[in-house]
């Protein structure tokens, strides 16, 4: 049955396989990867890196198939908005205001045995939006 929470833990499983041959992925593209998934109150960032100067957050989604669409597309506003929020507290809490940095998705999709490659650099703005209440 399709999305029975019985499947998770191989999902969980085929993506810790697909995060990993990302991050060999972004290394082999340059880029210099600093930490893994982050978890602050803003939420999680699959990989920080550095390219060049600049710090990269960087998503990463992986899909089995095109049934959804391509995984790059997994990336909504409200997504990129708790990535925002997730990246603010790091810059805070390293003391790293007006660090040059930006957002990049990475899709991963099965192709032919292996994987299809689609980066965007710079793919949306910085927003962490205005401060969430906790009542």
């Amino acid at each position: 049955m399709t999305g029975d929470f019985r499947e998770q833990p191989h999902a969980r499983a085929r993506g810790k396989v697909g995060e990993d041959d990302a991050v060999r992925w972004l290394e082999g593209q340059g880029y210099r990867i600093l930490a893994r998934n982050v978890t602050n109150h803003g939420g999680e960032i699959d990989v920080i890196a550095q390219e060049g100067n600049t710090l990269c957050f960087v998503e990463i989604k992986a899909r089995d198939g095109d049934r959804y669409g391509p995984a790059i597309e997994a990336v909504g506003y409200s997504k990129q908005r708790r990535l925002s929020r997730a990246a603010a507290l790091y810059l805070t809490a390293r003391g790293w205001h007006g660090r040059a940095c930006r957002f990049d998705v990475l899709g991963l999709d099965r192709e032919d045995g292996g994987w299809r490659y689609t980066l965007i650099r710079n793919a949306f703005p910085y927003n962490p939006g205005p401060p969430r209440r906790r009542w």
